[in-house]
């Protein structure tokens, strides 16, 4: 216990590993936004956590899955992407006290789990977390999703962990608020992503937690909602911090219309 409750965020790790290669011609400057806030966030929260406990759209289990690793390989599950972008290095270390605490964390609101060894960092991981602590000196815990993708379960797993923010581990979720890329290529995006955005702004700043999961359980329900997300894997990371946040509001901490095709905003709870 460190007497300093830990926020919980919820971050954008953008487009494959689209901040360690050259950017487009058209848009040279389309992630530096987003690449300046994950850089600043380790001095938003005022100091470095014992762990970071991180939820990324990009792993989904049959059930919720706890990586146990002592060190890491990395996951290159982008495609198409230059070849110095598979040559990225991210030499985190693990904390298997910190998934075993999740663990029993889990088991005791009654929410069963598996344990993973050997499976890498993905990219949703290595590529923010690369400009959040770009030593790589602070331990990495990853937990999946699990594929039914129910927000009221995620949103229970969320609440589940919650004393983990007691316990100086920073809970991380990390996805995107707007994951549509046909609409985005298409230039079609935009008008819907700011609806929804508005909405995800509204619904997540109060702090009743009820309030708030009766909103995420029915975000399909909202203004622009199946255009943002066609598949909610890259949302249901935020369900999982909302969980955890308990009577926290969430504050919007970034926010930019990127590229002028789509909003796309950060969050803090606490």
């Amino acid at each position: 216990m460190t007497g300093q409750r830990l926020p919980v965020l919820m971050i954008p790790h953008g487009g494959g590993p689209c901040f360690f290669m050259d950017p487009p011609a058209q848009a040279p400057h389309l992630w530096d936004r987003m690449a300046a806030y994950l850089r600043g966030l380790d001095a938003a929260i005022g100091r470095r956590p014992k762990a970071v406990l991180v939820i990324s759209a990009h792993w989904e289990t049959e059930v919720p899955t706890l990586h146990y690793a002592e060190q890491y390989s990395l996951l290159f599950d982008y495609y198409n992407f230059p070849p110095k972008t598979y040559e990225l290095t991210y030499p985190a270390k693990g904390s298997p006290e910190v998934a075993r605490r999740a663990a029993a964390l889990l088991a005791a609101a009654g929410i069963v789990t598996a344990a993973e060894s050997r499976r890498g960092l993905d990219h949703g991981v290595f590529i923010p977390f690369k400009l959040i602590y770009p030593d790589a000196d602070v331990p990495i815990v990853q937990l999946s999703l699990q594929k039914d993708l129910s927000p009221a379960l995620h949103i229970q797993i969320g609440r589940a962990l919650a004393p983990l923010r007691d316990e100086d581990v920073l809970i991380v979720g990390s996805g995107m608020t707007f994951h549509n890329l046909r609409e985005i290529f298409s230039g079609r995006a935009a008008a819907a992503s700011v609806d929804f955005d508005n909405w995800l702004v509204a619904a997540l700043d109060t702090p009743d937690p009820d309030a708030r999961a009766r909103n995420l359980e029915a975000w399909a329900d909202a203004p622009g909602a199946r255009i943002a997300h066609p598949e909610e894997e890259h949302l249901l990371p935020l369900m999982v911090v909302a969980g955890a946040a308990g009577s926290d509001p969430g504050k919007r901490n970034y926010s930019e219309n990127l590229g002028g095709t789509s909003a796309q905003s950060g969050f803090r709870f606490g």
